[in-house]
């Protein structure tokens, strides 16, 4: 299917931290913090599509479901979305940054 090579393609772009490195992320206070919730100690969204994240990292691209590849476009969406709205000044412990880091994006990593 082509459109989802392009959809893994735009995926690995826009995720560019490693699963360890999103377990990790997962697991701190500074994730579980920030994040749009249902309700109060919920998990938040973003949360919830890192823990998805991980699962979608750790597959071969022929083993990608359909739920799989619309979780992909999902991010794909976030992502760039939210990186358009970077916010002034040094971000690097911003909760700009750390929305980003639960949908698997780290914008300081090169």
């Amino acid at each position: 299917m082509a459109e989802q090579t392009d959809t893994y393609a735009e995926f690995r772009d826009a995720v560019n931290m490693t699963p360890a490195e999103l377990r990790k992320w997962l697991g701190s206070d500074e994730s579980r913090d920030v994040g749009q919730k249902s309700s109060a100690g919920a998990e938040s969204v973003g949360h919830d599509s890192g823990r998805k994240i991980v699962q979608i990292l750790g597959k071969k691209k022929t083993e990608l479901t359909e739920a799989d590849e619309k979780h992909m476009r999902k991010v794909v969406g976030y992502v760039h979305r939210h990186m358009a709205q970077r916010p002034d000044g040094d971000v690097s412990e911003s909760r700009w940054r750390y929305s980003l880091m639960n949908w698997g994006h780290d914008p300081l990593k090169k």
